[in-house]
């Protein structure tokens, strides 16, 4: 490290308030944006904070996503020392090119745009049941957690892959222990084993009996072994269900506790896209991106070396005073957020962006529609938060109406 640097941070993770990312990652963007920092194996990697920075090198194949080279886990957690292994076949997510061109294409052709419109008038469907579900409790009262943000993406994501409805349960509980950070290593592995036991017996049904879904035709390929399937699966579920069931639910947390904001919103439906990516950019579900240098090079003037993992703060680049003004701190539905980050960008960026932007659209949409009278049920401070997950958003979130 230079010597004209500060002391190495610890990867920032207490959260000022609900919505809020931890207040050290604005410090750092104002002062040091490309910052020494401290894993907690012992390696000293660094912290990119600023927007033009996370957004380039999240394009830049100097810097490999392969996550046996970035294995040095950035939180502060029973699993923060122990070394990553090399991506399972086919969670792409964790390569580079030649390998996740070859597996993003692939997916990519199932993902087409037609399949995504297709399923519009079923998500409807599943909106609209939810809110059934939800008014026929008779209490004008329900967590909205339970009941509508996590069966939504659930039920969608079940329509794509083929997975039977009825199996739903068994990996929404295995995909919750996963993520969750007091796991043990023993419960952790159990629950990821268990997802990839399961996909590989629905990857046999496929085979006997194809669908009109996206396993099948990724069998249909003939181009993957089963293993790369069930990769591919497990990336597709967890990616389909975990961040958009809580990106809904955060989502109507924020719009609750800005009335103006929410008023807005009832008061011009059409500025709903709009909202969509202001939210996106406001909130932050995850503590960033993982990137390891291949090569000697430089960050913004900074000295990066071959071999050093850089974590890329998603939450402070979509925060930027200079992308977004000094007001960028403030929830504004009628800001223009185009270009944030919280899909990622380049190669890696989300493949599932549009299907979880259609999500959001049908699930505020009818929710404003069908409550008018929608609030909080308990104060906000009571709303209990998933710190102790990887991907942040509420354990709960009790409304009324």
């Amino acid at each position: 490290m230079s010597d004209s640097l500060p002391a190495p941070v610890r990867l920032p993770t207490e959260r000022p308030s609900a919505f809020d990312p931890p207040t050290e990652l604005a410090e750092l963007r104002e002062k040091c944006p490309v910052a020494p920092m401290d894993f907690p194996d012992g390696h000293q990697g660094w912290l990119i904070t600023s927007y033009p920075e996370v957004r380039s090198l999240l394009a830049d194949p100097t810097f490999s996503a392969r996550q046996e080279l970035h294995h040095h886990a950035p939180y502060d957690h029973p699993f923060g020392t122990e070394q990553i292994a090399p991506a399972e076949p086919g969670f792409f997510i964790g390569m580079d090119a030649p390998e996740h061109s070859r597996y993003r294409r692939l997916v990519a052709g199932q993902f087409t745009k037609r399949r995504i419109a297709q399923l519009t008038p079923r998500l409807e469907e599943i909106v609209e049941s939810c809110l059934d579900a939800m008014e026929a409790g008779g209490s004008r009262e329900a967590d909205l957690v339970e009941h509508f943000s996590q069966p939504i993406p659930a039920l969608v994501i079940c329509e794509l892959l083929g997975v039977p409805v009825e199996d739903s349960e068994r990996f929404r509980g295995a995909i919750r222990s996963f993520f969750d950070l007091n796991s043990g290593r023993e419960e952790s592995e159990k629950a990821f084993a268990a997802i990839l036991e399961y996909l590989g017996e629905l990857i046999t049904r496929k085979r006997a009996e194809p669908g009109d879904d996206m396993i099948s035709g990724l069998i249909s390929r003939d181009e993957l072994t089963d293993q790369e399937l069930a990769g591919i699966s497990l990336l597709l579920l967890v990616a389909g269900y975990e961040t958009t069931a809580n990106m809904i639910a955060l989502s109507v947390f924020a719009l609750v506790t800005h009335p103006d904001q929410m008023a807005l919103l009832r008061a011009e439906p059409d500025l709903v896209d709009n909202a969509i990516e202001e939210l996106l950019r406001y909130l932050p579900l995850s503590a960033g991106g993982m990137r390891a240098a291949t090569q000697d090079t430089d960050v913004r003037g900074t000295p990066v070396k071959g071999g050093e993992c850089v974590v890329l703060s998603l939450a402070a680049a979509n925060r930027d005073p200079a992308r977004y003004g000094t007001d960028a701190d403030r929830l504004d539905l009628r800001r223009s957020a185009t270009g944030h980050v919280a899909f990622g960008h380049g190669p890696h960026q989300c493949l599932g962006s549009q299907l979880a932007r259609l999500e959001m659209r049908t699930a505020f949409t009818a929710l404003l529609r069908r409550f008018p009278g929608l609030r909080l049920a308990v104060a906000p401070e009571d709303v209990p938060l998933r710190d102790d997950h990887l991907i942040y958003g509420t354990h709960r979130l009790p409304i009324a109406w």
